[in-house]
């Protein structure tokens, strides 16, 4: 049994609340807005949204379940479609219809029970998928980490990687080497090192501070006052199908979560409650201008890093995210974080998250001297790592995790030599 410094119902004292919140907080942060920015709504009200449906999210699973959500990078290329193909309107209204397909799955997981879903999620095949979530977004903690935009292109800076380097040393050190509330907090020392660093070295950029207020209303978009409530079949198609990848992405972190802090979230709150939690914060986030929510790795990362389960804390950081998201010149200060910075400590997260997939296969005892749980496990890799994606046509496509998840469950379900225990039952 891992050794728990707070366990999921445990309060920290005030100060130490504040910091583990704001580590948190600054470990979803690049992700939530980066999305935004590429397509073309506000980083404040995605800040401000994925701290309302986190708060949304904990309510409905009880305070059982310690995940933060943040804006989901599998919607991107569908809100850019949406969004061009009538307005961004479009594309909120889309994330609604998204957020119904979450609660009719929740409402069929309520009435059947998860059984037939974890039937098909045997170690061989969560295991590796737990590795794709994590190494699949590698390549994008190493350009973050290594490479400055010129223009449309990213290239390689020596000076960037290093700010990096010192960022992802610094909260290595802080959790090998410290104890107490230091060794807690090992995001939040990366990230001001490395922020230090580079000012010293000069990438630093504080003119948007300068320039920003410090009071900002987030740009809200209200469907009805700023948009057109129009449904048609083409917006349909581009977003409500790729529920199919957040929701595979939803089972899987809840399975990584579980791992992380033993407990059970499939049976307890159950799989329906966390889903319909998911759904709804993604609901609250299309209504008022935020691009569509999932859970996050990235916390799950901190999570297992400093055993610190409290869902207090996330209840925390989603305050602080609200909260930042009215402060011009906070939210300013935040995003004049390097981006090498970020990548820095996200080389640590993400690589937390592969190593909780290869925990799985370890605790389960599962053997890869058997030809068929070698043949699961390494396609699974193979296609989830190296992004192959089915295309169905320009705007819609299963690929990478998802892909790699269905890839599995196939195998899994073909290959002789299958037994009929669950993830759950193996377990016990």
């Amino acid at each position: 049994m891992t050794e728990k410094v707070l366990d999921i119902h445990e309060k920290p004292r005030p100060a130490r609340w504040v910091i583990l919140s704001l580590q948190h907080m600054f470990a979803m942060f690049g992700s939530t807005i980066l999305v935004p920015q590429l397509v073309g709504l506000s980083p404040a009200i995605a800040l401000l949204t994925s701290g309302l449906a986190t708060i949304v999210f904990v309510l409905v699973t009880g305070f059982k379940v310690p995940a933060y959500l943040g804006s989901s990078f599998a919607f991107i290329a569908p809100i850019i479609a949406a969004t061009n193909s009538g307005g961004v309107g479009s594309a909120m209204i889309g994330s609604m219809f998204v957020a119904l397909v979450y609660g009719l799955v929740s409402l069929l997981i309520w009435t059947t029970g998860p059984n037939w879903i974890m039937k098909l999620l045997p170690p061989v095949v969560v295991g590796p998928v737990i590795m794709v979530i994590g190494l699949a977004v590698a390549p994008v903690a190493v350009n973050m980490a290594s490479t400055v935009q010129v223009g449309n292109e990213s290239v390689y800076n020596l000076l960037h990687f290093s700010a990096a380097m010192v960022t992802l040393a610094s909260a290595i050190i802080c959790l090998m080497f410290f104890r107490g509330v230091i060794s807690l907090m090992p995001v939040i020392v990366g990230i001001v090192v490395g922020y230090i660093y580079s000012a010293f070295i000069g990438i630093l950029d504080f003119a948007p501070v300068k320039e920003a207020s410090w009071f900002e209303i987030p740009s809200f978009l209200i469907p009805g006052v700023d948009y057109d409530f129009v449904v048609t079949p083409t917006l349909l198609l581009i977003m409500v199908p790729v529920a199919i990848v957040t929701i595979s992405e939803h089972i899987g972190h809840q399975l990584v979560l579980g791992s992380v802090v033993e407990k059970d979230f499939i049976k307890e709150p159950g799989l329906n409650r966390s889903l319909l939690g998911d759904g709804l914060g993604t609901l609250v986030s299309g209504l008022l201008g935020g691009p569509p929510k999932t859970t996050y790795g990235e916390n799950i990362g901190v999570m297992a890093i400093t055993k610190v389960y409290s869902v207090y804390v996330i209840v925390g950081a989603a305050v602080f995210a609200i909260l930042f998201s009215f402060i011009g010149k906070m939210m300013a200060v935040i995003q004049t974080i390097p981006t090498a910075v970020l990548g820095g400590i996200s080389i640590l997260l993400f690589g937390i998250i592969a190593s909780s997939g290869l925990r799985m296969l370890v605790e389960h005892k599962v053997d890869f001297g058997e030809q068929r749980n070698l043949v699961i496990a390494s396609v699974i890799l193979v296609v989830g790592i190296g992004g192959a994606a089915i295309k169905f046509s320009d705007t819609f496509e299963v690929g990478g995790m998802a892909l790699a998840a269905i890839v599995g469950v196939s195998l899994n379900l073909l290959l002789p030599g299958r037994t009929d225990k669950t993830l759950i039952e193996e377990k016990e």
